[in-house]
């Protein structure tokens, strides 16, 4: 039985967290990345504490602390900036002009010190964040495949690039280049994934960076910081701790960043972006709110769609951008389809990260779980039933599922994205309603629909790619592979990203051109046989 009592004693006492799986030593960081050197910190710190909590001998529970950070503040900022931009001095700094092989072979050393420390970064990515060892396992080693793949993908592009085309008596060869400084700044969620499929290609197009790691998981960075200070030029890249409402506007309103790259809300990109002096100069990636539905028609396999659209609501507790968040299903099946929803739910291992099998972990935001609460309490207010045994059950900072029905306008459910683990259903008899709610929607991320009939979905398909950027069909909505590119519409997202999409919204087309006379051919040739020019070459990368 759920109850609170019975979720207080999955939280462990400190004899029974057994040696393999004992908190790391805590990280005490007293150190940041600017300008090629560890420079030390004798300011004020940010507490870093675990959403896994002790239990005590009194039955009280107490989160783990794992350390600290720097808390900087706008000098900090500036410094951090200015080295970003001496290094690319204007297109002239050593990283810039550095040839996309040498660039390469920065970013592979990075890498290869990145593995050497990854049973220390699994273990710091499931205690700061309380994702399971076998998701934070995966997603250190998807991010080692992400930079791989985006190696291979710049060696592509590169040697595509590496010819001259001659057109209408013009000789020309273009390529692309960098942007210049890149503000970088990750997600909690994914603080190690998320944050390095914008860092490694921002990186690796040869622009120079001011990285701001993600507030819950900045101590997962502090082992990489000296493989970052060993592997690339200095001031090519550079971190910057502190509040973001202080530290990223004095970044911004300088005027000296280029791209602005930001995994967060809708509400907070549309103020960072009005900040610079020439709004028009910033180029933005974003990657934003989500309220991705799931429409189940009657003709679906409802077994398949109760197991796609569970794993697609509670995954890493619901805490994705790409998370089922809203169950949208046909009035003549909504009575089976919960009953084995909740069934399957009920099988659903909570307890500790470290644990074999666990699907519920504890929540990293501090007033998550009364967030979570509020949400409930409001669609109760408001007609809605929690129907799944223990839905909502509160202890410390776990929160058990709650699968929430009927769930209609005006509840804050309807529209509001809850990146929690939380399951409204709400049920429809027209096809229009289903279809309605994701046109009406202020998101346009992904949808999932499940049927078995050519017509409902080729109905359903046409409409939807114009609304959202990923029709997923008979599966949840999701990310990957890395190829795909990844996107949104309305307030989801701005800018594309997949291993070769990232270099390119890094980086820009340029180009030299002369007229085709014989005097000009040799003074290119002269100028690629003599290895005079890191652009203006035909090499080719293996």
């Amino acid at each position: 039985m759920i109850n609170s009592e019975a979720l207080k004693q999955l939280f462990p006492s400190e004899e029974e967290i057994d040696s393999e799986h004992r908190p790391p030593s805590p990280v005490h960081q007293r150190s940041y990345l600017v300008n090629g050197e560890m420079k030390a910190w004798d300011g004020p710190v940010e507490t870093v504490r675990s959403p896994v909590c002790v239990r005590g001998r009194d039955g009280s529970l107490e989160q783990v602390e794992l350390g600290s950070y720097p808390i900087g503040g706008e000098l900090e900022a500036e410094e951090a900036l200015a080295a970003a931009v001496a290094a690319y001095d204007e297109g002239r700094g050593v990283w810039p002009t550095m040839t996309v092989a040498e660039r390469i072979v920065c970013m592979q050393k990075f890498t290869n010190q990145m593995i050497a420390s990854r049973q220390e970064l699994v273990s710091l990515i499931m205690w700061e964040i309380g994702k399971s060892q076998a998701d934070s396992e995966k997603e250190f080693d998807r991010t080692v495949d992400y930079i791989r793949a985006t190696i291979e993908a710049l060696k592509e592009l590169d040697n595509s690039n590496s010819r001259f085309h001659v057109v209408e008596g013009t000789i020309g060869q273009i390529r692309r280049t960098p942007l210049g400084v890149v503000l970088c700044m990750g997600p909690y969620n994914y603080p190690l994934n998320e944050t390095f499929a914008t860092l490694i290609p921002a990186l690796i197009m040869g622009n120079t960076v001011v990285f701001k790691p993600p507030r819950y998981g900045a101590l997962l960075f502090h082992p990489l910081l000296e493989a970052f200070r060993s592997a690339f030029p200095k001031g090519v890249i550079n971190t910057v701790y502190g509040r973001g409402s202080v530290v990223v506007p004095r970044l911004l309103d300088s005027g000296k960043v280029n791209v602005l790259t930001l995994i967060g809300s809708s509400k907070v990109a549309d103020h960072l972006k009005k900040l610079p002096p020439k709004a028009h100069r910033l180029r933005a990636i974003l990657g934003l709110d989500a309220k991705n539905a799931a429409i189940v028609l009657p003709d679906a396999d409802i077994e398949l769609a109760v197991k796609e659209c569970l794993l697609g609501s509670l995954s890493f507790n619901g805490q994705r951008c790409t998370a089922l968040k809203m169950l949208i299903v046909h009035q003549s099946v909504v009575e089976p389809f919960l009953r084995r929803f909740t069934e399957e739910l009920d099988k659903l291992k909570v307890g500790m990260p470290w644990e074999k099998g666990v699907s519920i972990t504890p929540l990293p935001e501090p007033g998550k779980v009364n967030n979570m609460t509020q949400l409930v309490e409001d669609a109760i207010a408001k007609g809605a039933r929690v129907i799944n045994k223990g839905g909502g059950t509160v202890c410390g900072t776990l929160f058990y599922p709650a699968v929430i029905y009927p769930v209609r306008e005006g509840m804050k459910l309807y529209r509001e994205e809850q990146f929690g683990p939380i399951v409204p259903v709400m049920s429809f008899e027209d096809l229009e309603t289903a279809l309605e709610y994701v046109i009406t929607s202020e998101h346009g991320q992904q949808v999932s629909i499940f049927s078995s009939s050519p017509d409902q979905i080729g109905r359903l398909v046409d409409p939807l790619v114009n609304q959202v950027c990923r029709v997923n069909i008979n599966c949840q909505c999701q990310r990957g592979p890395d190829v795909f590119p990844f996107t949104g519409r309305k307030d989801s997202a701005e800018g594309t990203l997949s291993v070769t999409d990232a270099l390119r919204s890094f980086s820009i087309r340029s180009m030299i051109a002369t007229k085709q006379t014989e005097p000009n051919e040799q003074l290119l040739d002269a100028i690629v046989t003599e290895h005079k020019s890191n652009f203006i070459n035909t090499r080719f990368i293996f």
